[in-house]
């Protein structure tokens, strides 16, 4: 009879393991699948920013044809972030980047043609590129929170054990490489 009682002791024992087990799996699934999701809506936003990036190119030539040298760092710096691998964070990173910085010298020729800056097409186009880079901020600002909440859930004990064992992989947080860009933008009124 004791022998009995001691092997249902183990059995539930047992089952609680296994099921503790299986909850923390599922549980780093579940995180490393935001993880998956918010890259994808990075991806969209980018998609997004790639397509309008032309339109406004074409605008720009019409009125700055002789500022070829920023036209073609803004084509350049396009064809480097849509060539860059999807899973490869810290290369999409640094190409986003740089896109964004040609992108920022792109709008500052508005300032030398006047024509150029009261264009409604160039207007419209520059407005759809503010809203779209406030949305790609915003995709990777919940893509860095789901990065963090799966690097906390698989690096804190004891969930740290499963992930080893069924070999889940740290994710990259999406960073802004360059020291220029942490800077604040330094804003003049003359």
């Amino acid at each position: 009879m004791g022998l009995l009682i001691l092997g249902g002791l183990v059995g539930i024992v047992f089952l609680v393991l296994l099921f503790w087990v299986i909850g923390m799996y599922n549980l780093l699934i579940r995180r490393r699948v935001d993880c998956d999701n918010a890259w994808s809506q990075i991806d969209v936003q980018l998609k997004r920013r790639y397509d309008l990036i032309p339109n406004l190119v074409e605008t720009v030539k019409g009125y700055a044809s002789h500022e070829r040298e920023t036209l073609e760092a803004v084509i350049a710096a396009r064809s480097r972030a849509v060539a860059v691998p999807g899973g490869d964070v810290a290369q999409r990173a640094e190409a986003e980047n740089m896109l964004t910085s040609a992108i920022g010298k792109l709008f500052a020729l508005s300032e030398a043609y006047p024509q150029l800056k009261a264009d409604a097409n160039f207007r419209q186009l520059q407005e759809e590129l503010t809203s779209t880079e406030n949305k790609v901020g915003f995709s990777r600002q919940h893509f860095n929170d789901c990065v963090g909440r799966f690097e906390e859930t698989r690096q804190t004990f004891p969930a740290n054990m499963i992930a080893g064992a069924f070999n889940f992989t740290p994710r990259d947080y999406f960073k802004v490489e360059a020291s220029a860009e942490r800077e604040a933008p330094k804003v003049s009124f003359r």
